[in-house]
């Protein structure tokens, strides 16, 4: 009794029973639409990665090895900060909620009901609605999925560009070194509003204009922390008898000196995903980011 205990009052735990429970509204209306299908598969990924999760935990619990690998250790060094374990609730939460948006979603985000325009909470609008009769809890909803899909394809976009500049930069040095960050240097020493306007001006309102908007302005950030890696790196025993050895350049940066970036890359992009979102978020509330109808937390908040 106490193992299931500890068991369930876990984090896998937890979400797995919110993937369970999940799972009684997404298997009747999985094949309802294209977009509730997309959101079915979505969970459903998310659903089996939390089940591999629980079944790895327990499988290392009943075994008496006793060998811990560096993400074991670094499971129970998160483990024992409460603040830590709170936030990783919240945005997994946070992460469903996205996913099940349209299976959540007590409205249709874009329906307008002309006869409920700019009410207050009631028990069938629990948000209200805006000063088009639409239900803001239902767009609440879908404007967070919009906003974290945004953000993290940004920052993956992001990743790639500075990552890949930064190790060009950082391996070879000299006179590459002083083109690539030189002209990083002013690209970003561009107001980010300024520069946006006129991106958004020049290639027209879209998500994926806006993504690329987006991802383009946090490159900086990357290509000076894997560059400052990658001075440290390339002078390693290791890499040394690689060019010995007459191992080209390319695979030397992608197969020995790369993984050993991993950690600030993965560090720098969680901390990115939040900024990102607010960028959105402050672009759409200067109507240059996502357009209406599409549900935004920038707009609602212009709205408002």
């Amino acid at each position: 009794m106490t193992d299931f205990k500890r068991l369930f009052f876990s984090l896998p735990g937890i979400m797995l029973c919110l993937s369970l429970g999940g799972a009684v509204l997404v298997v009747p209306h999985a094949l309802s639409s294209p977009d509730h299908t997309v959101s079915a598969s979505m969970f459903g990924v998310c659903t089996l990665a939390w089940v591999v999760l629980l079944w790895r935990n327990r499988l290392k619990g009943g075994t008496s090895v006793g060998i811990e690998t560096a993400s074991d250790l670094a499971w129970k060094k998160l483990r024992r900060n409460r603040a830590s374990m709170l936030g990783m609730g919240v945005v997994l939460l946070l992460g469903y909620v996205a996913v099940l948006a349209p299976f959540l979603a007590p409205h249709d985000p874009l329906a307008m009901d002309w006869g409920a325009i700019s009410q207050s909470a009631t028990g069938q609008h629990w948000l209200g609605t805006d000063d088009l009769g639409r239900d803001i809890f239902s767009r609440a909803l879908f404007g967070t999925r919009v906003a974290l899909g945004i953000g993290l394809l940004a920052v993956i976009l992001n990743s790639i560009i500075g990552t890949g500049l930064g190790l060009v930069a950082g391996y070879y040095g000299g006179v590459i070194d002083n083109l690539i960050m030189r002209a990083i240097e002013f690209w970003n020493s561009i107001p980010f509003i300024l520069m946006a306007i006129a991106l958004m001006a020049a290639l027209g309102s879209g998500i994926g204009n806006l993504i690329l908007v987006v991802s383009l302005t946090g490159i900086m950030e990357f290509a000076r922390i894997i560059r400052g890696d990658v001075l440290l790196v390339r002078e390693a025993d290791y890499v040394s008898a690689a060019r010995v050895m007459g191992v080209s350049d390319r695979q030397i940066m992608i197969r020995h000196i790369l993984p050993n970036c991993i950690a600030p890359i993965i560090v720098l992009g969680t901390l990115r995903i939040g900024e990102t979102i607010l960028t959105v978020a402050g672009l759409s509330f200067l109507g240059l980011g996502i357009q209406p109808p599409t549900p935004s937390l920038g707009s609602m908040l212009s709205n408002g």
